[in-house]
């Protein structure tokens, strides 16, 4: 059942045209993502479809009756209100469905309408509508009703957005970077219910773990034209790399079939046939195809790093809390040269605040930190770039001078800079108010990166970027022979870069883990399964106490569980070492975009499979003891 139709929609801002001509559908059940590099018009597309904007040319068509909902990016609810009022103060149609029985019982002699009110109230399963609104809230972690909206962090709000989206029950659910803001168990939690509820989907997302689990299709913007996929990310990274090869020998093609009528045209006399001039037409449109250029530039990040000395950063004892809430207690650590260390945790467990403390912004309330004198650190905050009125792009990066320095001693003009950080001419004299999110995100960057730090801090660096200058961006660190140290929901992206993880439990517990995201969640999963196993053991031995007239009844594994048990282990340490060689392979500087995205996809499916069989080989274990 077709319940969106875009009909050749367009939409420009003054000169620059954003897109034209888009056309597509959204049907029950699809779960669609919408791919394109930023400042192409992702979110100006999810603006017309939620009716916050329209095109300057084209048709967007609802099936009649159809429930929409809008996450935005950036969700505007009253600082006013509290977290329940907020539920009250939307437009959720179940609202007027109450209140229009509430008004008929108030006038119960007006039979029909109070029937009418009665039915709806049916219908829309209206009467356990507080108990409805309360689950969901809870499921998001909101559970203190009256806190108000203007107290809570930015991520409580997204979830508070997100619990309206979802309690108005939509046919059509449209989300704007839903996986921004959210903590990592949010994330995991939002995925999991996406993918298995029967809820149509239209979303922008950078998050490739999202794309790869939630989605069955993807539509990319790519130079102007929509280009469908049939299927979830890795399926779309498959076909993409397919289109381009096919477009590229097209391309060669149509280049040599101008040449060929560009020889024509040259001998033609003035006088023109009705056949010739019917060629002449066929020949623009040759000419048109001959010279179009795949516009597949990269974000090109070469930036010179300065020296950095044996010593790099000692943390000594550092403590640090807000009244109730501890952040660190006698926290100690000593970077070494080339560490990658990935910060993980709950919203409010203090990973921003702990940033701040190491580039002194903020002030441990004991300890010391002790910065090495070669060490100059380049902080890329949530906050992003500061706007300043008038100021245009190209006067951000001449700020910190007309040239810059690269690798080898060679320098390039400002000007250049922004044009290896996707910045045309053009687009350099724009001003900074008029760029979409991720391009502020990506002219920010460039901002840290020119300044030659060795020890970078990224605080949510992936936030509104897009694919391709994720892409990049982890090429780039990965090549980059300094510090980092990041925090980021970004899954795939943690799973790249870094080496090991400090973990804020919350309550000043902060641990060291020794491996990326992915070996977190299975270690994490595994020591679930042993808990659960556990807590049977000591439910059967309370039972068997119980029944102590029984005798014991012994379980033991049969002939097949026996074989299967002995192979496992086998078979889990395979699995090991080719997940080690998989990530050995990462550390190729020559890799290619694609090949580090089929890599990772490879990466994911090997843990999936040790982390099946490694719960499989406890169920026996368990058993075996028994």
């Amino acid at each position: 059942m077709n319940l969106l139709t875009v009909e050749n929609i367009a939409k420009s801002y003054g000169e620059h045209v954003l897109f034209q001509n888009l056309s597509f559908g959204v049907n029950k059940g699809q779960k669609i993502a919408l791919i394109a590099k930023n400042g192409d018009g992702k979110t100006s597309i999810l603006n017309i479809l939620s009716g916050k904007d329209s095109p300057d040319a084209g048709l967007v068509n609802y099936r009649k009756g159809t429930r929409v909902s809008f996450l935005e990016q950036e969700p505007d609810l009253n600082p006013d209100l509290t977290v329940e009022q907020t539920i009250f103060a939307s437009d959720n149609e179940v609202l007027g469905i109450i209140s229009a029985y509430e008004k008929a019982l108030a006038n119960p002699e007006d039979e029909e309408a109070y029937q009418k009110a009665f039915d709806a109230m049916d219908r829309f399963d209206a009467w356990d509508f507080e108990t409805q609104y309360k689950q969901i809230l809870f499921k998001l972690k909101l559970e203190d009703l009256n806190a108000k909206v203007g107290l809570l962090s930015g991520g409580q709000k997204k979830r508070l957005a997100l619990a309206n989206a979802l309690i108005n029950r939509p046919d059509l659910l449209i989300l704007d970077e839903p996986t921004n803001h959210l903590d990592l168990e949010m994330i995991e939690w939002l995925e999991q219910y996406f993918a298995k509820e029967n809820l149509t989907l239209f979303m922008v997302t950078h998050d490739r773990y999202f794309l790869e689990r939630v989605c069955n299709e993807i539509i990319e913007l790519d130079l102007g034209k929509l280009h469908p996929y049939k299927g979830n990310y890795s399926y779309y990274l498959e076909k993409k790399e397919a289109r381009i090869e096919q477009e590229t020998v097209e391309l060669h093609k149509s280049k040599l079939l101008y040449k060929k009528e560009l020889t024509w045209m040259r001998r033609q006399p003035k006088a023109r046939t009705t056949k010739s001039k019917s060629r002449i037409d066929d020949f623009k449109v040759i000419k048109e195809k001959a010279h179009q250029r795949r516009l597949e530039h990269e974000v090109q990040l070469e930036i010179n790093m300065e020296r950095i000395g044996s010593k790099i950063l000692e943390l000594h004892k550092i403590s640090k809390s807000y009244p109730n809430k501890p952040i660190l207690d006698k926290f100690e650590y000593t970077f070494t040269k080339g560490e990658r260390v990935g910060i993980i945790g709950k919203n409010g467990t203090g990973k921003s605040t702990f940033l701040n403390i190491l580039t002194a912004t903020d002030v441990p309330d004991a300890g010391k930190v002790v910065v090495g004198d070669t060490i100059k650190f380049g902080y890329y905050t949530q906050t992003g770039i500061t706007i300043k009125k008038g100021q245009k792009v190209i006067d951000v990066i001449r700020e910190f001078g007309d040239y810059i320095p690269l690798k080898k001693g060679r320098q390039i003009s400002a000007q250049q800079l922004l044009e290896r950080f996707l910045f045309d001419r053009k687009k350099q004299y724009d001003f900074v108010e008029k760029l979409s999110g991720g391009e502020r995100k990506r002219l920010y960057l460039c901002t840290v990166l020119i300044q030659n730090p060795n020890f970078l801090i990224l605080d949510e660096p992936t936030n509104d970027l897009d694919i391709v200058t994720l892409n990049v961006l982890e090429s780039f660190l990965l090549d980059f022979p300094g510090c980092i140290l990041v925090v980021s929901h970004d899954r795939y992206f943690m799973d790249k870069i870094v080496d090991h993880l400090f973990v804020f439990r919350g309550d000043a517990i902060v641990e060291d883990f020794p491996g990326n995201y992915s070996d977190f969640k299975t270690y994490e999963d595994s020591v679930v399964i042993e808990k659960r196993i556990e807590k049977s053991k000591i439910a059967e031995n309370s039972s068997n106490k119980k029944s102590w007239k029984n005798p014991p009844v012994s379980q033991k594994l049969s002939y097949l569980e026996q074989k299967e048990y002995k192979s496992l282990e086998k078979e889990i340490q395979k699995l090991e070492d080719k997940k080690e060689n998989v990530q050995q392979q990462f550390m190729n500087a020559d890799l290619s975009g694609e090949e580090v995205d089929k890599l990772s996809v490879e990466l994911k499916e090997i843990e999936g499979g040790i982390e099946t069989k490694t719960e499989r080989w406890f169920e026996l274990s368990a058993l075996l003891e028994h």
